[in-house]
């Protein structure tokens, strides 16, 4: 597979240089524009448009991040960022080479990703470290989760995906 270019735009809602609440440590997070779930009481109801929010290269995204370097790591969360999989690759990509850790959130379930089969979302996922999955369920809310907000959202480490994988694959 090609490598995603620094020059990928991706669509994106907002940035937060500093979160302790997006993933462990002291993260970078890029809120992606556009999503497709639209879930009932939706944290960030401003990035459901796939019109809105602005451009934004990976590379100026990644300067951004080398600027701190009390940083641990990027998240990417949404909107959708499986919907610009191929432009956050670039950036997780750029995150991974400076010892950044990965953390996505999706609003699609781990193995629905894997159906897809698209090459740019198996390479979004194998650089994700963590990943949380599924949709939000307003009805499922709980506060005393770790990085999610509802019960049916997966906690994702590496190991966990693969076992997962292997079940979906029949390995």
């Amino acid at each position: 597979m090609p490598e995603a270019g620094k020059t990928a735009l991706m669509r994106v809602s907002g940035i937060v240089d500093e979160s302790i609440v997006d993933g462990p440590g002291l993260r970078y997070v890029v809120f992606t524009q556009g999503c497709p779930h639209h879930c009932k009481g939706c944290h960030n109801p401003q990035t459901h448009s796939f019109e809105g929010g602005f451009l934004l290269s990976a590379e100026a995204a990644l300067d951004q991040l080398q600027e701190n370097p009390l940083l641990s790591g990027i998240t990417l969360s949404g909107g959708e960022p499986f919907e610009q999989a191929e432009a956050l690759c670039a950036l997780a990509q750029g995150a991974k080479a400076l010892g950044k850790s990965v953390m996505t959130y999706t609003g699609y379930v781990f193995e629905d990703l894997l159906a897809r089969n698209d090459p740019w979302t198996n390479r979004l996922l194998e650089l994700t470290d963590i990943l949380v999955d599924g949709p939000y369920r307003e009805e499922l809310r709980d506060l005393e989760l770790q990085f999610r907000g509802s019960a049916n959202q997966r906690l994702l480490d590496r190991a966990e995906r693969e076992k997962l994988a292997a079940a979906f694959y029949g390995r």
